[in-house]
C-alpha cells in the first residue's frame, strides 16, 4: 500500500477529493462489476494514489456502499419528502414520487446501480442487505405512507397495494431493465411509460 498523506487545502479540498473518488468508483463498478473492480483502477481514474482511498474508506465494500449512497440517497430523500408529513392531494404526491423515480433514476445512469445488484448481489449478501435497508425499505415505506394517507383522505380505496407497494414500483423497474438491455433494439419512451404507469395504478387506486 502507498503511504498516503492528507490532501492539502482543508475540509473543502478533502470533501472534493472524496467526491472525485466516489464518482470514479461508481464508474468503475458500472463498467467492471463489483467483484472485478480494483482499487488501483479507481485511484487511477480519480487521479490519486491508491493509498489515498484508505484515508476515506477501509475496504472496497465500504467504498461501494458510500458510492451508491452518494448517487441514490439524494433522490430517495426527495421522494421521502412527500410521505413524511403529506399535505393536500395524495394523488399529486404519488404522481410526484413516481415521476422523480422515472426522471432521476431510470432516465440517468443511476439505473445501472440496479444492474449491479441484480448481477452480483446474490454473491455478496452484505451489499444486498445494505441496499435493502438503506434504499428499498425506505422507498417502500414512503410509498406505503402515501397510499395509507390517500385511503384516510378517501381518495384511494383500501387495497392490497398498501401492504404490497412492490406492485406500484413494478412497471418502473421493468422500464429500467428495458433501458439497460433492449433500448438499442426497441427504444423505450420513458415519459410515455411513466404516463401509462400512472394511468394504470391510479385507475386501480382512486376511489370511485
Amino acid at each position: 500500500m502507498n503511504n498516503p498523506t492528507p490532501p492539502p487545502g482543508g475540509k473543502d479540498a478533502k470533501n472534493e477529493r472524496m467526491r472525485e473518488i466516489l464518482s470514479a468508483a461508481l464508474e468503475e463498478f458500472f463498467q467492471e462489476g463489483f467483484a472485478a473492480t480494483r482499487l488501483d483502477a479507481i485511484a487511477e481514474r480519480a487521479g490519486v494514489a491508491k493509498g489515498t482511498i484508505y484515508l476515506y474508506f477501509d475496504s472496497k465494500e465500504t467504498l461501494f456502499e458510500e458510492a451508491v449512497r452518494s448517487a441514490i440517497l439524494p433522490v430517495l430523500q426527495r421522494i421521502e419528502t412527500f410521505s413524511v408529513d403529506p399535505q393536500g392531494s395524495a394523488e399529486a404526491a404519488l404522481r410526484a414520487m413516481i415521476s422523480i423515480f422515472y426522471r432521476d433514476v431510470i432516465g440517468t445512469d443511476r439505473r445501472r446501480i440496479l444492474r449491479l445488484f441484480i448481477a452480483e448481489g446474490p454473491r455478496f449478501p452484505r451489499l444486498l442487505a445494505f441496499y435493502h435497508a438503506e434504499v428499498l425499505s425506505r422507498g417502500m415505506a414512503a410509498m406505503r405512507n402515501v397510499l395509507q394517507y390517500g385511503v384516510e383522505r378517501g381518495e384511494f380505496r383500501a387495497s392490497a397495494a398498501i401492504n404490497y407497494p412492490h406492485v406500484i414500483f413494478g412497471p418502473a423497474l421493468i422500464g429500467a431493465l428495458w433501458k439497460m438491455m433492449f433500448d438499442n433494439l426497441e427504444p423505450l419512451d420513458i415519459d410515455g411509460l411513466r404516463d401509462a404507469h400512472l394511468d394504470s395504478i391510479l385507475h386501480g387506486l382512486v376511489q370511485k
